[in-house]
């Protein structure tokens, strides 16, 4: 960088690549500066420098390495001499390399070939390259021109050694060359060109392999071109073979490596990875906190200047509390505070615009690309809560619980809804006893004081409470204000009309049982809670089992109505319980309930009962005596031990039976006599109980004597027996149980018979049945619900007539309607033969056995239909009273069937 403040005597230094420096004097050109330039004149490159001598019309600059080139000769005192492949170098007597010409398009570390030779080889006559100086390798290389390195024989006694290849410099070509093209690069020759005519080719990735002919090559001429412009961002370098063959393809030379490196140029932008970056921050963080990151990637070569991305903020928004609150790595690209001032509630974002240039960051020759940063700022508890008021009132009623009696209001900065925002409110004064606690509305954060312990007006009047309030989460330590929010909150306490109560509930009194009518057992007052209220206090009765009290309504006193009895069903445990109710007559009314028990006292009231009623025993003594007991409906120790003792009169019990005692409760009652007739006996017993007075009862048991099997049970036989029946009468039951079932017999066969009998009889023939007061059984009916399978469609009547008109005349069933002309049946005569009747009927159930379109099933059938023709007439004339000339006497000669119709229309005495 030329300015007017340079030193008159600066040298300028520029570097290029990582080992070679350049060296100019610098004098002449600030000099020349300061005499005519008013401005700064800035170099970014030893290119833009040579171009700035050229303006000025200066020399060259030589180029000095910073080594030397050193040779070992086999004797000491030999002169050596250096010669260079590459015409842009050369290399002095001392080994030092300088410039011949501009090498201001140099971007890459350049390769070439030193040969060293002695003077006495230099002024001798030249000689073939076929034949050098054992020991010396010579490489002749012009402008652009690459020779194949040959084979060489040494030695005297013929063995031969092959040469070390030459390594080929690599080739450089810039990428987005504008061309022409193509555009020649170097040029391949042999040594034997002069002897034999030599084709060349190149072979690799670019020239016979894909990516294909971007190189080529002249086959004669050996010059190599590149054909089109090279991306070094899709391929930075590429290596081929050089070959050498004979007109017959024979290969001449060994084939020689090329490497092609494309040279990068600044043709790639530095891309953000992302957009839009999200980032947050702490409100009131330190400056130096970190932020967040952001990284963009540039396409080009990383380590030159054209992938080096250096960033910077442009800008930010707001600029509050200044423009300037972060700062940005300009190599990685982290983001951190620069200021303290941080606020949330003031800002609570921020918006940077953050740009990436590449060369370094040099705003001149870098390509840019911008992205966003929005930076958040986290909320810390810095702002505590505060009660909008100093003081808060409410009131409750007394003995009501569960309800918000005051709401306490806050403000808080902080962001809603987080810890840093939520109130917790606290009770720190004037509630001892906890009758109040504060909730927190998660939606408003206000504070609910409600009611969770009953209050008493008649104890407190008011209540003066004092709360604190705070956050879930502690003050952040930058708070300058810790100071806790308080206020004061006065609850009101309501009077209300509160129901009277008993002060013992449930109250236990007792007495002895069997306490009389009218008798006061005690008072069950109430007491009315209202002391500011005057007001009466009623009573009566809610629950009694029993009907056994009564209550005062005005004092409360219990007095009974009936005698109290332990042993009724209504005494639990001893105890009767009965509920009585207390009334005011405040507004609105209030009452209260309570409850009276009275344990009663058990008093020997109750005889013991002998338990069991009954029993059997054997006939024979010491057979199986009967265990007995008493059963008493009082409590110890007015039950027992009992005393069992069997009474004097008659005497015939003590003569035939004795108790012998097991303990208290037991005794056994067995025979006392050698043999007992069987039969029931009944056994009286005295029981009595060990009460104060004791009290008796004489009980009588029932006691079946009866023989006995070898097991000592009672037989059946003996059972009977011992129910008071005789033998006799025991064989009279047995002849009367054989005549009965034998009568039972002869009936079912009599009913079998006479079913057969008329199973065997001709239907209206046989004389000896009479239908005057019999019903006749003309056929079984079906076989109940397993006859129902049957074709309902039988019993309608037909859409088709043709197998009606079909039937033989003179049968039909009850479901077809005739649709022939009536049948015009003979005229009978007047006096009809007996037979005919009985033939008609059975020509009529031959046709209906022969039909085969009856049904399976019993049906109803019609033998005879009557018209207009019919000789019967109309049957409204057997209920006329007129006398006709009908003459009815020929029914007398039907037979016993028609007997009653004789009498009763063949004119008769009755007549």
């Amino acid at each position: 960088k030329l300015h007017r403040r340079a030193a008159p005597r600066a040298v300028l230094m520029i570097y290029v690549g990582r080992s070679t420096k350049f060296f100019y004097d610098a004098n002449v050109v600030i000099q020349y500066l300061l005499s005519c330039c008013d401005t700064s004149i800035c170099v970014s490159s030893y290119a833009g420098f040579l171009a700035l001598l050229r303006y000025l019309n200066f020399p060259m600059p030589s180029l000095f390495l910073s080594f030397t080139v050193k040779f070992d000769t086999c004797r000491e005192d030999e002169v050596v001499g250096f010669e260079s492949s590459d015409p842009s170098f050369n290399v002095r007597m001392d080994g030092s390399i300088y410039t011949e010409r501009d090498v201001s398009n140099l971007s890459e570390p350049v390769q070439f070939m030193v040969t060293v030779q002695s003077q006495l080889e230099q002024s001798a006559p030249k000689v073939k390259p076929t034949k050098p100086k054992d020991g010396v390798h010579k490489v002749n290389q012009e402008l652009g021109i690459i020779t194949f390195p040959q084979k060489q024989l040494t030695g005297s006694s013929g063995l031969r050694r092959q040469k070390r290849d030459w390594v080929i410099p690599p080739i450089n070509v810039p990428e987005n060359s504008r061309g022409p093209f193509p555009q020649m690069l170097v040029s391949i020759r042999s040594d034997q060109d002069r002897q034999i005519q030599i084709r060349y080719s190149i072979t690799g990735v670019g020239a016979d392999q894909p990516p294909n002919e971007v190189f080529s090559i002249d086959p004669v001429a050996g010059k190599m071109f590149v054909t089109k412009p090279l991306d070094r961002e899709e391929r930075s370098s590429y290596h081929l073979r050089a070959h050498a063959v004979d007109m017959n393809g024979n290969k001449v030379e060994n084939p020689i490596d090329l490497y092609i490196y494309v040279i990068d140029m600044n043709d790639n932008r530095p891309e953000f990875r992302n957009q839009v970056y999200n980032g947050s921050v702490a409100e009131g963080a330190k400056p130096g906190t970190y932020v967040m990151k952001v990284t963009a990637n540039d396409a080009d070569d990383d380590t030159t200047a054209n992938g080096m991305v250096r960033y910077r903020i442009l800008s930010q928004s707001p600029h509050s509390p200044i423009p300037n609150m972060f700062t940005i790595n300009s190599e990685t690209g982290d983001i951190v505070t620069v200021a303290a001032g941080l606020d949330r509630e003031k800002v609570s974002q921020y918006t940077i615009i953050i740009q990436a240039t590449d060369m370094e960051g040099n705003l001149n020759f870098g390509l840019s690309n911008t992205a966003t940063a929005i930076i958040s700022v986290t909320d810390t508890n810095d702002n505590p809560p505060e009660l909008t008021a100093r003081t808060f009132s409410g009131e409750v009623p007394e003995n009501r619980v569960n309800i918000v009696v005051a709401n306490l209001t806050v403000i808080d900065r902080d962001q809603p809804h987080t810890q840093n925002w939520n109130a917790v409110y606290r009770i720190i004064n004037g509630d001892p006893s906890g009758h109040f606690t504060i909730h927190t509305d998660p939606v408003s954060n206000d504070g609910m004081v409600t009611v969770v312990k009953p209050v008493d007006y008649e104890m407190n009047r008011a209540f003066m409470l004092t709360v604190l309030v705070s956050n879930q989460a502690p003050l952040s330590d930058t708070t300058q204000s810790s100071q806790q929010s308080t206020a004061g909150v006065t609850i009101s306490v309501v009077d209300v009309n509160e129901p009277p109560f008993f002060p013992s509930n449930p109250k236990l009194i007792r007495f002895e049982e069997g306490v009389p009518a009218g008798t006061t057992l005690t008072t069950f007052a109430a007491n009315d809670p209202d002391r500011f209220m005057q007001q009466i206090v009623r009573y009566s009765k809610l629950a009694d089992p029993a009907n056994w009290l009564n209550i005062n309504a005005t004092n409360g006193q219990i007095i009974t109505t009936a005698m109290l009895n332990r042993e009724s069903p209504f005494v639990k445990n001893n105890i009767y319980e009965a509920t009585f109710l207390a009334a005011d007559n405040g507004s609105p009314p209030a009452s209260g309930t309570g409850t009276l028990q009275i344990y009663l006292i058990d008093v020997n009231d109750n005889a013991p009962e002998l338990v069991p009623k009954e029993a059997q025993v054997c006939e024979r003594i010491n057979s199986n005596p009967i265990n007995i007991t008493a059963a008493d409906a009082d409590v110890d120790p007015n039950v027992g031990p009992f005393v069992f003792e069997l009474p004097a009169f008659p005497s015939s019990v003590r003569r035939n039976w004795t108790i012998s005692r097991l303990n208290g409760d037991y005794a056994q009652l067995s025979l006392r006599i050698q043999y007992l007739e069987s039969g029931v006996y009944d056994v009286p017993v005295i029981v009595t109980d060990s009460g104060n007075p004791p009290l008796s009862n004489r009980s009588v048991i029932k006691v079946k004597v009866c023989p006995c099997d070898e097991n000592g049970d009672c037989t059946t036989i003996g059972a009977v027996a011992a129910a008071g029946l005789g033998t006799g009468a025991i064989i009279a039951i047995l002849i009367c149980i054989i005549i009965l079932l034998t009568m039972v017999l002869l009936f079912v066969v009599w009913m079998k018979r006479r079913e057969k009998e008329r199973q065997t009889k001709q239907l209206l023939i046989d004389p000896e049945d009479d239908v005057r007061d019999n019903i006749l059984k003309y056929d079984e009916e079906g076989g109940g619900e397993e006859d129902q399978d049957y074709d309902l469609s039988q019993l309608q009547q037909p859409e088709s007539l043709d197998h009606i008109i079909s039937k033989p005349p003179g049968v039909r069933r009850v479901d077809e309607r005739p649709v022939v002309s009536e049948s015009q049946y003979p005229i009978r005569p007047v006096v009809p033969h007996p037979g005919d009747i009985g033939d008609f009927i059975n020509e009529g159930l031959r046709a209906a056995d022969n039909d085969p379109t009856a049904p399976p099933y019993d049906s109803l059938l019609v033998f005879d239909y009557e018209g207009s023709g019919s000789t019967a007439g109309s049957v409204s004339s057997l209920d006329s009273s007129s006398t006709g000339d009908q003459d009815y006497d020929y029914l007398n000669d039907w037979g016993p069937r028609f007997k009653k119709l004789a009498d009763m229309y063949g004119g008769g005495d009755d007549d």
